[in-house]
């Protein structure tokens, strides 16, 4: 039984002939500068999107200390080395605040950012408004809610001047900048085109064509452009490729930047890594549970609802399906994406005690955290997954994990569950509670509108 603890993971598969070894786990390599620096992050009472650019930032760092031909690398390596020291020499004395890492965002061209979202806009307006959703202002867009909403929520938070005392700043300059931000909302621009015939049409009654393709290779003509992007060939760079899909046109010629991605199931170990690399939440789908912890009023023992038939990892969710759809406490639905499905995912998650979260197309998905805010414990099948934040995180707290040859042996997974105690459940629910605030992006102050 994996009730205590994470089975050993499957090395992740690789495309290329001979692998290279796994990457060392990031909490034996981070300086401890950068450990407190992300710990200091860490909200206490209210979710901030902040967490996602700090983390992110950390791991970003060392990815530069490991490459001493660096300027930006060579001042960072200078401020830790200074602060370690200063740390030693003085332990009773409070340690100072770390200086802040420098971002500078670059200025793209707006049809990189504001663009996408006004030509998805453009794609769903009502026929003959198109051009009028064309010409809307920049206050009046709103960025459509989906899972892969990082890319809005960076943009939103380095546009907006914080506290001096951030641990990160934003910088004007580029020469002051540690780290380089390119705020292309390339997951949006994936799905720019419905998947259905767009109604809308512009004055020619021709829809407005969008190519995601065209827009990866424009604006990688526009980088190459760029001082600060041949200086190092992008090295010091940040993109948000947080859908699986995101840059595939042009990944191979960003492999050498830092990635914020969902999981690493389409790239390959030669385009992506734990070493330089960031694992970021999803944007949660369901509306989040409002009450406290307990189980009553969770009749459910299981929930899952998502799609029964999904590539490779659908052979393992059809195995689930068979297994399970017949054990009378267990809710298990094949649905698709829409309001009524959410509703009753909503539902179905708020009145169990445990959600199922198997490897579909890729080995994450949003679910695992519409678990997470419905207090649901979440039981991972997924044996390839990496989960955000694992180095300040112990997710063997929050969940349950099976390895995948267990899970679909008929009646191990009700009941290993059923074994679990009520205060082994709420034990989960609180250490849930306890970090239930990292994987947020969001406040009400924000909701999906710019200010």
């Amino acid at each position: 039984m994996w009730e205590r603890g994470r089975p050993p993971r499957k090395p992740r598969p690789s495309l290329i002939i001979v692998p290279p070894p796994p990457p060392p786990r990031l909490n034996l390599l981070l300086p401890r500068s950068l450990l407190a620096l992300a710990a200091r992050a860490m909200p206490s009472r209210r979710p901030s999107p902040f967490l996602l650019v700090l983390l992110a930032l950390a791991l970003a760092l060392l990815f530069l200390l490991l490459s001493p031909s660096s300027p930006s690398a060579s001042r960072l390596s200078r401020s830790l080395a200074s602060g370690s020291a200063s740390a030693t020499s003085s332990p009773a004395s409070p340690a100072a605040p770390p200086a802040p890492v420098k971002i500078y965002m670059y200025d793209l061209p707006p049809k990189f950012t504001y663009g996408v979202v006004r030509s998805y806009t453009a794609a769903r307006a009502p026929s003959g408004s198109a051009d009028a959703a064309a010409v809307l202002p920049d206050e009046q867009l709103r960025y459509p809610g989906h899972q892969h909403s990082a890319e809005w929520w960076l943009f939103k938070d380095l546009l907006r001047r914080g506290p001096r005392d951030r641990p990160v700043a934003r910088v004007d300059d580029p020469h002051d900048a540690d780290l380089f931000y390119v705020p292309f909302f390339s997951s949006l621009s994936l799905v720019v085109n419905p998947i259905r015939p767009p109604a809308a049409a512009n004055a020619s009654g021709v829809a407005a064509a969008y190519s995601d393709e065209a827009m990866q290779e424009e604006l990688l003509e526009w980088l190459e452009r760029q001082p600060y992007w041949r200086r190092h060939g992008g090295r010091d760079h940040v993109f948000i490729c947080q859908d699986p899909n995101a840059l595939y046109r042009v990944i191979d010629r960003i492999s050498n930047a830092i990635l914020l991605v969902s999981d690493f199931g389409r790239l390959r170990t030669d385009q992506a890594s734990l070493v330089k690399d960031v694992i970021l939440p999803y944007s949660h789908r369901i509306n989040s549970f409002k009450g406290d912890i307990g189980i009553d009023g969770r009749s459910s023992l299981l929930f899952f609802m998502g799609n029964r038939y999904r590539k490779e990892g659908g052979k393992v969710r059809d195995a689930l399906f068979q297994i399970l759809e017949n054990e009378e406490d267990v809710t298990i639905k094949h649905g698709a994406q829409s309001r009524e499905s959410r509703r009753a995912a909503t539902h179905g998650m708020h009145s169990s005690k445990f959600c199922l979260h198997p490897a579909g197309d890729t080995p994450s998905a949003c679910r695992l955290f519409d678990a997470l805010v419905s207090l649901c414990v979440p039981v991972i099948v997924s044996d390839y997954i990496e989960l955000p934040f694992e180095d300040v995180i112990d997710y063997s707290t929050i969940s349950i994990f099976v390895g995948t040859s267990k899970a679909v042996q008929p009646g191990y997974l009700t009941s290993m569950l059923r074994r679990v105690s009520s205060e082994r459940i709420l034990e989960y629910q609180r250490e849930i509670k306890k970090v239930s605030t990292i994987h947020l992006y969001h406040t009400t102050v924000y909701i999906y509108r710019m200010q």
